[in-house]
């Protein structure tokens, strides 16, 4: 066989769905192709799909047919001897639903059906070997995710070149219901770890009303229990976030806080990441402006690690754990306000209680509302941001504790004056335990912002929630 084809995808109706053309070389002893290589294929714009499993189907006779399957995973079909007619029917949900593919394959043409998408062949030579890499392992459980469709369908009305009537066919395929009465194979969701800490809350509000987001608690699955993650079904996903995070500082520097935080900040980021490379999964996960010593004015996603305690060096741990997961994102922020007690409530308290307090004036950096912080999350996968560490912060000047603190005071209606500036060694002064902090914590914010995403200044948003805080 000698087909003279040129290596080239076509497009077909089924979105995602897509038609390979193979270079096949042949003579007297017979003939050559390269069925799958992988550099080739990426090139032309077929999806990196990572096969795990090579099956193939041999049938005997013309006639036998198999069908119509719609399994949780994507496969890359191809024979090896003979010629089949294939047939395919998208099972997803969407647009999409119900939309026919037939084409005749013989060793020359090659498929890429993506999850979802039912796929039916019939043989119409004897002694044919109909071969198919898939991306996850089959199982027993995987089956409960499998979705059918009857090889009769009149809405997919498929001209079978042997009549189904002549046809062999399995029981079970004889069974299959018609596409009324299948239910849509739903795509795969977002799971978001931490919903119940600041950035959780904050997701669960900017994702609210969708139906293909889970969020799981602490009470659900506790990142410090090293077989927690065992229980999640990943089939399921194509994205986790993880925003759990051990954020006691201080605590860290302590034996039992040091193991809490090198288990949730560290450990369980490396078993994500294990998991997301395994899966194809996305994984997004924050990270801290305490991975450095705080010595730059502005910290870009290149600087090295040189955290100064505990919790920055369970951090940075854990960003190199997550960088090695194939697709990733990384966000690094500083000063997180969200919902609950912090920085500014507690400023708002003082201020209407009056205690003028101290409040350091040499460490700068920005504010990072929890709001805008799951605002950025939700860009950067809908836009399909690379993998890589993207800095996250609200915008506008680098401002001290101290300066943001007299600003909660006026926007309260008091006098900004009352909050006294010293600095970190005067402030810590004959306190035991305490885990030493980086000095400037700005970062340079232009790789997030070429992405399209335009961070809100952090006074504008200040603003706003001292006085949310007043009408609460």
């Amino acid at each position: 066989m000698e087909t003279g084809k040129q290596l080239r995808m076509r497009e077909t109706p089924i979105p995602g769905f897509l038609v390979i053309d193979l270079p096949v070389h042949g003579d007297n002893r017979g003939w050559f192709k390269e069925n799958w290589q992988r550099e080739k294929a990426l090139a032309l714009g077929l999806p990196d799909f990572g096969p795990v499993q090579n099956n193939i189907s041999f049938n005997e006779q013309p006639g036998v047919t198999r069908g119509i399957h719609a399994e949780p995973w994507d496969k890359y079909i191809s024979v090896a001897s003979g010629r089949v007619f294939g047939a395919w029917v998208d099972l997803r949900e969407g647009d999409s639903f119900g939309a026919t593919f037939t084409i005749e394959i013989d060793p020359s043409i090659a498929v890429f059906v993506p999850r979802g998408v039912g796929n039916a062949f019939q043989a119409l030579d004897s002694d044919t070997a109909y071969s198919y890499l898939v991306n996850a392992h089959w199982s027993a459980e995987a089956q409960g995710e499998y979705t059918f469709l009857n090889l009769a369908d009149e809405t997919a009305a498929i001209d079978w070149p042997i009549p189904l009537a002549q046809a062999e066919l399995s029981e079970k395929d004889k069974a299959h219901p018609r596409l009324a009465d299948v239910t849509p194979m739903p795509p795969r969701k977002t799971l978001v770890l931490g919903a119940n800490g600041q950035l959780g809350r904050a997701l669960q509000q900017q994702w609210a009303g969708r139906s293909d987001v889970d969020f799981v608690g602490r009470d659900r699955v506790d990142l410090a229990d090293p077989a927690a993650l065992e229980q999640i079904r990943w089939s399921s996903y194509d994205t986790v976030v993880n925003a759990a995070a051990y954020t006691a500082v201080d605590a860290a520097e302590t034996p039992e806080g040091r193991s809490a935080a090198w288990a949730i900040n560290a450990a369980a980021p490396a078993r994500l990441a294990a998991i997301a490379a395994q899966h194809r999964l996305t994984l997004v996960h924050v990270s801290s402006d305490y991975v450095f010593d705080g010595t730059r004015e502005l910290h870009d996603e290149q600087e090295p690690f040189s955290p100064l305690g505990v919790y920055g060096q369970s951090k940075a741990a854990g960003d190199l754990a997550v960088a090695t997961a194939p697709r990733h994102c990384i966000l690094r922020t500083s000063w997180v306000v969200g919902e609950g007690k912090n920085f500014i409530t507690t400023m708002a308290s003082l201020a209407e209680r009056g205690v003028d307090p101290s409040v350091v004036g040499d460490q700068v950096g920005r504010l990072t509302f929890a709001s805008e912080l799951a605002r950025a999350i939700d860009h950067l996968l809908a836009v399909g941001a690379p993998s890589g560490t993207y800095n996250v912060s609200n915008a506008g000047e680098p401002l001290s504790w101290a300066a943001i603190a007299q600003r909660v005071f006026a926007q309260a209606g008091h006098e900004p004056g009352r909050v006294t500036a010293v600095t970190t060694e005067q402030y810590y002064a004959g306190k035991d335990g305490i885990a030493p902090r980086p000095l400037r914590s700005a970062m340079d914010l232009g790789r997030l912002e070429a992405t399209g995403f335009v961070p809100r200044d952090q006074l504008e948003m200040l603003d706003a929630y001292v006085d949310s805080l007043a009408g609460a």
